[in-house]
This record gives structure tokens, C-alpha cells and sequence, in this order.
């Protein structure tokens, strides 16, 4: 990927301060399916930093994989990015 397109895109959204303008962006800018596995994946984190259920559970309540359950909690714990993190420090 190029980094300067991907910093270019970055440096547009920040700007976004409402939900519904984002909501918008994202239905232009992503696929259905990859709107679905980006919320799913953010439900995945908000679960896992919960910390109240299994893989399994997780898996049984939001349909998500074992596979990318474990890609979420593997970048909640171990990946210097610290996006997830942050996500879930922005929530109320």
C-alpha cells in the first residue's frame, strides 16, 4: 500500500468530528462486507477488553471466527499500532 495515499486519507478523516458524516464516509469508502468485518471486529475488541468470555462465547454471540477473535486479541495485546486501544479509551 502506499503510504502516502493511506497518510493522505488519514489526515482527511481525522478531520471528521460527527458520527453521521463519518457513517457516511464509510458506507462510500468501504464494501458492505468490509463495513460488517470492521464492526464486527471492533465488537470482537469491545468483548475482549470486557474480559468476561471465552473465544468460544465470542464467537457464538457475534458469528466472528476463533481465527479473527485470536487477530484481535493479538493486536489488543501485542502489536505496537495501539489502535484498538485507543478505540476503546475513546468510548464512554
Amino acid at each position: 500500500m502506499n503510504e502516502l495515499n493511506t497518510d493522505e486519507l488519514c489526515d482527511v478523516l481525522v478531520r471528521i468530528d460527527d458520527a453521521a458524516q463519518m457513517r457516511a464516509v464509510l458506507i462510500d469508502l468501504c464494501t458492505p462486507a468490509e463495513l460488517r468485518a470492521l464492526s464486527e471486529r471492533w465488537r470482537v475488541a469491545q468483548m475482549l477488553a470486557n474480559g468476561e468470555k471465552s473465544y468460544r462465547e465470542i464467537s457464538a454471540d457475534t458469528g466472528v471466527s476463533t481465527t479473527t477473535i485470536g487477530r484481535v486479541a493479538r493486536f489488543l495485546k501485542d502489536e505496537p499500532h495501539g489502535g484498538y486501544r485507543l478505540l476503546l479509551e475513546m468510548t464512554p
